[in-house]
C-alpha cells in the first residue's frame, strides 16, 4: 500500500493506527500519575485531575475512531474518578487504587488487542502535522482576470461607445458589426459574455437568430445580453429563445449593463469556510479535520491553546471548534478568553466533547458560546452543524464590515485592516501605498441630479476600484464621496500611475438624469510605507496630499510631500 494516503478512509485509517500506537505510552502515564497520588494524595491531588481527563480523552478518541470496547472501559474509569473527585479526602474508600489499577489492566488489554489487529502496515503509520500549510498561508495577490465581452451591434458609434465604457469598468472588450464575423471569432475564442443587438440587415431578429445558432453548433451555452432598439414582442422572444438573461433597450447605461455582465459572468469560486480546530488530542483533531477538508472547508489545527491569538489573526477563522478538557488551558478558560477580545465577541466558538453531562455542557457555555457538539460526531451532522454556524457568521460579519450602497469596506474596517496591512509589512520589509480618494464637486452632482443619481455615481467609482485593483489590495468608502486604497507590495511610481489610469478611465464615464449627460472626476492623494510609518500618520499624508490636488484644480493625483 502506498505510504501517501489517497482516500479519506485510508486517512482515517492511518489516524487509527497511529492513536493504537501511543495508547501504551498513554497507559504508562496514567499508571504514573496514579503512583503519585497513592504517595502523597494531600499534595498529589491534581494527578487524579489528570487522571479523569487521560479517561475522558480516551473515551472520546476510542468512540470517534469507532474502537467502542476501549471506549466503553475509558468511560468507566472516567466515572469512576469523576466520583472520587466530588469526595472529600477521608471518604475515598481504601480500595480506590486497587479498581484504577484494574480498569487500566483491562484498557492495557484492549491496546494489545488492537495492536495486534492489522489496520495497515507498520511503515504507513501517519505522523500528522500541524502547522497551517502554505496554501492556508498564500493570500491572493493576483490582478483580476477580466472578462472577455463580445459586443455584436451594427451601430458602430454606440458600439464605440459602449466598448469604451465598459472597458472603464474593467472588461476587456471586442466588437463586432456583422453577425458573420461574430461567429468567427466565437469558435476562435469563446468570449465569457456577449452583448447582442436583435435586429440586422439579414432580418428582424438576425442577431439572436445567430447567437442561438452558434450555441446549438458549440453545444455550449454563451451568456448574452440583449441590447436592442426594439422593444416588441417578437424581439423579446427570440432574445429569451436565444436564450439570453436579460434584455435591455437602447439606448442603456453602461452602469446597468456593466451591473448585468458581472451577473452573468459572476463565476468566482465559494471560498471555503474557514475552521480553527483547538484539541491537544492531535488524531482526534487530525480525523475532524479529514472531514471537514472532505466536505470542501479548510481547516487549521492547533494543539497548544498558547497559539490561538496568532491563529484568530493569521487564519481568520469563520468558526472555533473548541475541545473542553486539555491540560494547560480548559475550553471554557480559552472561549472566555477569546470574548474578551472586541473583534472576537461575534466569532462562532463550538465545543467538541465527549462531555455528556448536561449541566457541565450548560456551565461550560455560559462565556458565549454557540453549542455544543458530543463525541463521536456523525461526519454528515458535524458538516451541517460546523457550515450553518459559518455561513451565519459570514453573513454577519458581511453586514457588520461592508458599506451598504458601495459593498466596499466600511470605515472601520477599512481601518483595521489598514492597521493589519501594515503591521504585515512591517514583518515582511514590503512597501505599501495608501490612497485618499475624493469625488470632485459631489455636493452638487447630489444637489443638481438627486441622490438617486448621486448614488449611481458612488456605484460606479466603487465598482471600477473593485474590479480593477488586487484581491489582496484594500479598498473601502472612508466617507460619504471619500474612498480609502491600501496598495500592497508596490512603489509609489507605480501606484501614481495607476491610480491616474483610474481617474482617466473615470471621467470619461458618462451618467445621465432625464435627458442630460454629464461626468465626474476624483482628485487623490498617495502616501507610502516605509516613509511613514504608523497608520495614522500614512492617512494624514495622504489627505494632505489630496487636498493639494484638490486646491490644484480637482481632477489629479499628487504625492506626498515625504516621496
Amino acid at each position: 500500500m502506498s505510504s501517501t494516503p489517497s482516500t479519506l478512509q485510508e486517512k482515517i485509517a492511518r489516524l487509527r493506527t497511529s492513536f493504537i500506537a501511543q495508547l501504551p505510552k498513554r497507559l504508562e502515564e496514567a499508571q504514573h500519575q496514579l503512583a503519585l497520588f497513592q504517595a502523597d494524595p494531600c499534595m498529589n491531588r491534581v494527578a487524579v485531575v489528570e487522571l479523569y481527563r487521560t479517561f475522558h480523552s480516551l473515551k472520546g478518541t476510542g468512540y470517534s475512531f469507532g474502537f467502542n470496547e476501549l471506549a466503553d472501559i475509558a468511560g468507566e474509569a472516567e466515572s469512576y474518578i469523576q466520583k472520587m473527585l466530588n469526595l472529600v479526602d477521608e471518604s475515598v474508600s481504601a480500595d480506590w487504587a486497587d479498581q484504577v489499577i484494574a480498569l487500566l489492566q483491562k484498557l492495557s488489554s484492549q491496546a494489545q488487542t488492537l495492536a495486534c489487529t492489522d489496520l495497515l502496515d507498520d511503515h504507513s503509520l501517519l505522523t500528522p502535522s500541524f502547522k497551517m500549510n502554505e496554501e492556508q498561508q498564500a493570500q491572493p495577490d493576483a490582478l483580476i482576470k477580466q472578462k472577455l465581452i463580445y459586443i455584436c451591434d451594427d451601430e458602430l458609434e454606440q458600439v464605440s461607445h459602449l466598448s469604451c465604457q465598459l472597458r472603464c469598468f474593467g472588461y476587456q472588450v471586442e466588437f463586432f458589426t456583422e453577425t458573420e464575423a461574430f461567429d468567427e471569432a466565437v469558435v476562435l475564442k469563446r468570449p465569457d459574455a456577449v452583448i447582442m443587438d436583435v435586429h440586422f440587415p439579414q432580418g428582424r431578429t438576425a442577431g439572436t437568430d445567430a447567437l442561438a445558432q452558434i450555441q446549438k453548433v458549440t453545444g455550449q451555452h454563451l451568456p448574452a445580453i440583449v441590447l436592442s432598439g426594439f422593444d416588441n414582442f417578437e424581439a423579446r422572444l427570440s432574445a429569451v429563445r436565444a436564450g439570453c438573461q436579460s434584455y435591455f433597450t437602447k439606448p442603456a447605461k453602461p452602469l446597468a449593463l456593466a451591473t448585468a455582465l458581472d451577473d452573468i459572468t459572476n463565476d468566482d469560486p465559494f471560498e471555503p469556510y474557514r475552521i480553527l480546530i483547538v484539541d491537544d488530542e492531535p488524531e482526534v483533531a487530525q480525523y475532524h479535520s479529514l472531514i471537514l477538508e472532505n466536505a470542501g472547508m479548510r481547516v487549521y489545527q492547533l494543539s497548544e491553546p498558547a497559539n490561538v491569538l496568532a491563529a484568530l489573526q493569521e487564519f481568520r477563522p469563520d468558526l472555533v471548534l473548541l475541545d473542553v478538557y486539555m491540560p494547560e488551558c480548559t475550553g471554557l478558560e480559552l472561549s472566555t478568553l477569546i470574548r474578551q477580545l472586541p473583534e472576537y465577541l461575534s466569532l462562532p466558538i463550538v465545543y467538541l466533547s465527549s462531555e455528556t453531562d448536561r449541566q457541565k455542557q450548560f456551565s461550560a457555555m455560559q462565556v458565549g458560546v454557540e453549542g455544543f457538539i458530543t463525541k463521536p460526531v456523525i461526519p454528515d451532522e458535524l458538516v451541517a452543524a460546523v457550515a450553518l454556524r459559518a455561513e451565519r457568521m459570514r453573513a454577519l460579519r458581511s453586514l457588520m464590515i461592508r458599506d451598504s450602497l458601495t459593498g466596499l469596506y466600511n470605515h472601520t474596517t477599512t481601518t483595521e485592516l489598514i492597521e493589519a496591512a501594515l503591521s504585515q509589512a512591517k514583518r515582511k520589509q514590503e512597501t505599501l501605498c495608501m490612497v485618499m480618494l475624493d469625488l470632485d464637486s459631489f455636493k452638487q452632482v447630489n444637489d443638481t441630479y438627486g441622490h438617486v443619481v448621486g448614488d449611481q455615481v458612488l456605484l460606479a467609482i466603487s465598482r471600477i476600484l473593485r474590479h480593477r485593483l488586487r484581491l489582496n489590495d484594500i479598498v473601502g468608502r472612508y466617507g460619504g464621496e471619500e474612498f480609502a486604497i491600501l496598495l500592497k507590495d508596490i512603489t509609489p511610481e507605480v501606484a501614481i500611475n495607476l491610480i491616474n489610469q483610474l481617474r482617466e478611465d473615470f471621467s470619461t464615464i458618462r451618467f445621465s438624469s432625464d435627458d442630460r449627460e454629464f461626468t465626474c472626476s476624483f482628485s487623490a492623494g498617495i502616501s507610502s510605507f516605509p516613509n511613514h510609518t504608523r497608520a495614522e500618520d500614512l492617512r494624514i499624508a495622504a489627505d494632505k496630499a489630496l487636498y493639494r490636488a484638490k486646491d490644484k484644480g480637482r481632477n489629479q493625483v499628487v504625492l506626498d510631500d515625504g516621496l
